[in-house]
């Protein structure tokens, strides 16, 4: 009777420690199964707020007052000078108000394009420090920024309901990106090391293949099909792109239409030199930008200008290569 009984009691303890390690192995398998969707459920929301570039249609902006400064923003954003110079009160007004180009002329489909200086995510990054301001700088600032040095215009007023309406615009285009978001399609116009340019080289590929679109006197064919390179219509030389890094950066990324990224850096610099070696308005504050130091060699500016087009510019120092 107690060796039956010792019989049992043993099969009994080997089929608890049976049941206990499956247990154990089924809760390790669970276990596992949770943490592979709890990666899931972590790697995907950063995915869709940090990398993907899909800002909203125009046709799904809400009704009422918001909706109206969101096409309103969208309309300014595309067509600046045109807008802001029929509004004004004479032709001349409307010619100190901004030059001939607009946002689109650097921002393809008013900021929403992703491979062209895309604007889609900018209400998520500012504020932010600008160093050539030396503080910490909003999206309303950075576009008045925009407005007196791209557009060589004036700022609007900090109660203007056009500033507003580009704020909401942006903002709307920016939705789902969230503040500090890597952006991928940010900084991609700009060309680290900048090979020494031949201007006269620059000349004879602008005369192949830019003057069909920005016209032979670089005055151009229209602020979205064509924007002046130079000239009173222009960016003046406080504009990042009045930089040889920023320009020839550019040119390389985006030019020439349909065929963009085609050109080598020595093509893009050529073509960078010989653009902003011609005369465009002045910026009136170069002293004051980059107040805690830092500033770029490579601003091309009226002296810089005047150097070039007598032959007497240091190219070395100002591509930083010396």
């Amino acid at each position: 009777m107690r060796k039956t009984s010792t019989l049992v009691l043993g099969f009994l303890l080997v089929v608890a420690f049976s049941m206990v390690g499956m247990m154990a192995n089924q809760l390790k398998a669970t276990k596992e199964e949770a943490n592979k969707k709890e990666e899931t459920i972590v790697e995907t929301p950063t995915q869709v707020a940090g990398i993907v570039h899909n800002p909203p249609s125009l046709d799904d902006v809400p009704d009422g007052p918001l909706g109206e400064a969101i096409l309103r923003g969208y309309e300014l954003t595309n067509d600046t000078s045109n807008v802001l110079r029929s509004e004004a009160p004479t032709a001349a007004d409307g010619e100190a108000r901004v030059n001939e180009l607009s946002c689109t002329s650097c921002h393809a489909g008013a900021g929403m394009e992703e491979e062209v200086s895309s604007l889609v995510g900018m209400a998520s990054v500012y504020p932010m420090y600008i160093g050539r301001s030396g503080q910490i700088v909003t999206l309303e600032e950075r576009i008045n920024g925009c407005m007196v040095r791209s557009m060589n215009g004036q700022k609007f007023a900090d109660d203007d309901e056009d500033l507003d309406a580009m704020v909401a615009y942006l903002t709307y285009i920016s939705e789902g990106i969230p503040v500090g978001a890597d952006l991928p399609w940010r900084h991609q116009s700009n060309m680290e090391d900048v090979p020494v340019p031949s201007v006269a080289d620059g000349e004879k590929l602008y005369q192949q293949s830019c003057i069909a679109c920005h016209a032979a006197d670089g005055a151009g064919t229209g602020s979205n099909t064509g924007p002046a390179l130079w000239g009173n219509g222009s960016f003046n030389d406080g504009a990042g792109i009045s930089r040889m890094s920023k320009m020839a950066g550019y040119i390389q990324h985006n030019m020439p239409i349909g065929a963009a990224g085609t050109l080598t850096d020595q093509e893009a610099s050529d073509l960078a030199a010989f653009i902003l070696s011609h005369d465009r308005p002045e910026w009136k504050n170069h002293d004051k930008d980059w107040p805690a130091g830092g500033r770029p060699t490579d601003i091309i500016d009226k002296e810089r200008r005047e150097q070039i087009q007598n032959g007497t510019i240091d190219w070395n120092e100002v591509l930083g290569k010396n």
